[in-house]
């Protein structure tokens, strides 16, 4: 028997049109929607579609059979607003079970008289996003007000559901997505209804981008999106509404490009005119969708507002022999979202989680709390975001507080922040109750801390399925039955334990969801057996990251220095001395002080060695001995705990180079302005400062980040350091431009790619290239492919540097070369940022575009290496050699052997590329 899953394996499905556009061509009356039986209904009923399917099933089972005569395999159910949430609108919640079975059975009878052995007709229920948005405040002046919870989106979703499923729906269409909570509390509910109901059907999402940026109404760009809603049973994924089908199709290619599941696309007819109606004919819209066929990006093409059968005709000659879209492999990584998604990769070494909104780690959060001082509790989380936190942790366990009404609340105010909202979120309690509150207010992909086997398995199987229908990472602590794991093979039994339960089919975890936190207990408390704490901390997290495969490690960093509260200064130390050995076992996420300046690279010898004594247990005096340095090195709590006692001694001491470069490895731009004074007088141009010191700093500081010795935090604060360094060189850079005829070198476009906000290193070789003559056209950050072209032949450069931090950046650099290639472009192009790499570059962007691409180490180079691509003599010699060190990396790729690629000569105008 063919379904709808063997159909879409093997051919691209039709879906239909809009109701509402073909229902606006009869002209229908108030008469005609109440019919002979609701005429006594409150209210207004004209625009009541849904109503329909009771007062005239005869016209909705016309425009039913108008678009299987087209061509249309699908149809959609008339159901879009029939929940009880919409319907209250129209007194008619009532009929919300009577409703949707009736529109299920119309459309079932409709699709069943058309079906054939070869094309059989499918019916998808219409789960439209009701009227009220769950992650939005509707008062402006209460930003944690919900007109909505997410238990009764649940409850309405499932109702409408349950009838669906009884009226013989071949699958659930959620539609028109705007907020990805109401879309969760659909995914919820859909799961209840079927199984209630007894039958399993296919799950369709489509959602909706709400501006040029892509993003969804509620804020969440597409990755965040997919990440949100990664942990359903998910048949097909894709976009509708929005706009018409060109402007649509950017987002439907990154869809395209890394979504495991089929992809779906009903577009509108265009964007609507200035009295609402659609003006693109069919024809032109088949012209656009022609495209999505040919490039392979969908398996299911439907059309939304303004379209209507006479469109959907124009779909089967388009999709005739046409090859469906194949999915995407699914990610084995983890994936996490708040409005943007995080990937917790190797790459990124630490992901740190801020640790300062828990009322049981911060006095002063807890007072803001108590005191409901909100504003200054989110300055607390907008800080620590600013600092470098990629996760928040959020705790309201208090015996003086109502954790889970605080929670909710908390969460909601975040929800109004986007600057905070941005980063993912860590619901942290030890009471179910609040974890569950806290998973139900929030539209990104959380992580729930923690569950454990401190009461049985059967608890902890409940949570844990709970966990992941809200669609949840886990921190699972190492805990049981018996109490708190404290040595190394207490941690690994109990890890492996509820490693094993959690990844049975019966919960289905993937690996890459779950993050054990083997217990960070205190250490130096004067009790011997206290002593091995880290030690066994650290060999269980190596043991757990060996024999679990895919997951994760964490733990609450300031447990372990307890015992030296008020000396802030020694416990950042002992924090630094732990995580430089416990992420080099395999920890790769903690709960962070992110605002620390306290480097493990910088740390006086003497006091290393003592730390590393307590840390790692390898004497019986370390603890005594620390406590001695520890009064020693007594700072005040002020925020500069991290300096030592000498620092205005060393300054003095210290050449103007070290002391540049000593203030971007601390990111603290204190004597940022006089230093950089002082080195004007000693250098001839301002530019030489940044390619000369500055330029030395920040890779040393790269050097350290690769080695494991800084964290991302730490990172961000240098970057922040080069740019108010950069900032202030900027005047005398353009007063030494000044004067004289000055001739252009070229014209170069610069842009941070689409996804990504970081500027640092695209900023840094803007200015050096503007000093060696060349004229700087900066899109900024976050520009789309289309832009990116449209600009470049706007304003005829010569050349095209893309830069981007985060490792999505790197897909979307190939896929802007490839559009790039697809216009005819035929400029060099510049590849620079962070997480960019010469083999990744070698096997994918390169290939992807025939004019040269170049790969740069650091920002410095873009002038030499620009130099080179505009000498017509030197380019086709360059370009031989470009090609000729990306073919040896490729091949020593495929044999696996290292490959290390160096522009570090580019300053003498000697590329020895690879």
């Amino acid at each position: 028997m063919k379904t709808l899953k063997t159909e879409a394996a093997r051919r691209i499905l039709i879906l239909d049109g809009a109701m509402g556009t073909m229902i606006q061509q009869y002209q229908l009356t108030e008469t005609d929607f109440r019919g002979t039986r609701f005429g006594d209904l409150p209210g207004q009923q004209q625009g009541n579609n849904d109503l329909l399917c009771l007062s005239r099933p005869d016209l909705i089972g016309e425009i039913h059979e108008k678009y299987l005569k087209a061509g249309a395999d699908i149809l959609e159910t008339n159901t879009f607003n029939a929940n009880r949430i919409s319907l209250q609108d129209y007194h008619a919640a009532h009929l919300v079970s009577e409703l949707n079975l009736a529109a299920a059975r119309l459309a079932r009878a409709v699709a069943d008289r058309y079906s054939t052995p070869d094309k059989p007709r499918f019916v998808a229920g219409s789960v439209g996003p009701t009227n009220k948005t769950s992650s939005m405040s509707p008062d402006v002046n209460n930003p944690a007000l919900r007109a909505v919870t997410f238990d009764q989106l649940a409850a309405a979703y499932q109702e409408q559901m349950t009838a669906l499923l009884a009226g013989g729906v071949d699958a659930l269409l959620i539609e028109t997505i705007f907020d990805t909570l109401n879309a969760k509390a659909a995914l919820f509910a859909a799961e209840e209804a079927m199984k209630a109901s007894g039958r399993k059907v296919p799950l369709m999402l489509s959602v909706t981008v709400a501006d040029a940026g892509g993003r969804t109404l509620s804020g969440q760009t597409l990755d965040a999106f997919v990440a949100s809603v990664s942990h359903a049973d998910l048949f097909s994924i894709g976009l509708n509404c929005s706009f018409g089908a060109s402007r649509l199709k950017p987002f439907l290619q990154q869809l395209a490009a890394h979504t495991p599941y089929y992809i779906s696309a009903y577009p509108n007819a265009g964007l609507p005119n200035s009295l609402g109606a659609y003006d693109q004919s069919p024809e032109e819209m088949a012209h656009e969708v022609s495209e999505y066929i040919r490039e392979g990006l969908v398996n299911i093409i439907g059309g939304c507002c303004g379209t209507t059968d006479a469109y959907i005709a124009q779909y089967p000659a388009l999709i005739a022999g046409a090859a469906p879209h194949q999915p995407a492999a699914r990610p084995d990584k983890l994936r996490l979202s708040g409005l943007e998604m995080l990937e917790v990769s190797p790459e990124k070494n630490f992901i740190n989680v801020g640790e300062r909104c828990n009322v049981a780690g911060s006095r002063k959060f807890l007072r803001l709390i108590n005191e409901k001082k909100y504003d200054e509790a989110l300055r607390i989380a907008r800080a620590q975001v600013e600092d470098g936190a990629q996760l928040l942790d959020i705790n309201m366990d208090d015996g003086l507080l109502d954790a889970a009404s605080e929670m909710v609340n908390f969460l909601n105010l975040i929800a109004s922040e986007p600057d905070i909202a941005r980063v993912p979120l860590m619901i942290d309690s030890s009471t179910w109750e609040v974890l569950e509150a806290g998973l139900k207010c929030v539209q990104g992909k959380s992580v729930v801390n923690s569950i454990s086997l401190k009461e049985g398995e059967a608890k902890f199987l409940e949570q844990a399925r709970l966990i992941r229908r809200y669609g949840a990472a886990v921190v699972v602590m190492a805990f049981d039955e018996q109490g708190q794991a404290d040595t190394a093979e207490r941690k690994i039994a109990v890890c492996t334990r509820a490693y094993r339960l959690l990844t049975s089919p019966e919960v289905g975890f993937p690996p890459c969801d779950i993050i054990f936190d083997p217990n960070i207990l205190a250490i130096a408390t004067g009790m011997e057996e206290h002593n091995n704490y880290a030690v066994d901390f650290i060999e269980a997290t190596r043991r757990i990251r060996q024999t679990l495969p895919g997951v994760h490690v964490s733990g609450g960093v300031s447990n372990l220095s307890f015992a030296f509260r008020g000396n802030n200064y020694v416990r950042e130390a002992v924090h630094a001395v732990f995580l430089y050995h416990a992420i080099a076992a395999g920890m790769d996420m903690g709960i962070v002080n992110p605002a620390t300046s306290v480097l493990y690279s910088q740390l006086p010898a003497d006091l290393l060695e003592i730390i590393e004594d307590v840390v790692l247990n390898r004497r019986p005096d370390a603890a005594e001995r620390l406590l001695q340095r520890a009064t020693q090195s007594q700072q005040p709590d002020n925020g500069t705990s991290g300096q030592t006692h000498n620092a205005a001694e060393s300054r003095t001491q210290a050449t103007v180079e070290e002391r540049l470069q000593d203030a971007l490895m601390k990111g603290i731009p204190d004597h940022l302005e006089a230093d950089l004074h002082e080195a004007l007088k000693q250098y001839p141009r301002a530019v030489d400062i940044i390619e000369g010191p500055l330029m030395a700093g920040m890779n040393t500081v790269g050097e350290l980040f690769g080695a494991g010795k800084m964290f991302l935090p730490q990172v961000v604060k240098t970057a922040r350091t080069m740019k108010r360094a950069v900032a202030i060189l900027q005047p005398y850079i353009e007063a030494e431009q000044t004067g004289g005829e000055t001739t252009s070198a070229g014209k170069v476009l610069m842009a941070t790619v689409k996804g990504d906000v970081h500027d640092i290193g695209k900023n840094i070789a803007a200015v050096v290239m503007a000093c060696n003559g060349y004229e700087i056209v900066d899109l900024g950050v976050m520009v789309p492919a289309e832009t990116i072209l449209q600009r470049a032949r706007e304003e005829q450069v010569d050349m095209i540097g893309l830069s981007g931090l985060i490792t999505p950046s790197l897909e979307e650099m190939t896929h802007v070369a490839a559009e790039l290639e697809k216009a005819g472009f035929d400029i060099p192009l510049l590849i620079g940022g962070a997480t960019t790499s010469p083999l990744h570059t070698a096997l994918k962007i390169a290939p992807a575009y025939h004019a040269p691409v170049v790969h740069l180490k650091d920002a410095s180079q873009n002038a030499v290496v620009a130099a080179r691509l505009m000498n017509a003599g030197e380019r086709e010699a360059f370009a031989r050699e470009l090609e000729a060190g990306y073919t040896r990396l490729r091949a020593q790729h495929q044999s696996k052997s290292s490959a290390t690629v160096s522009l570090e000569a580019a300053r003498q105008n000697k590329l020895n590329l690879f």
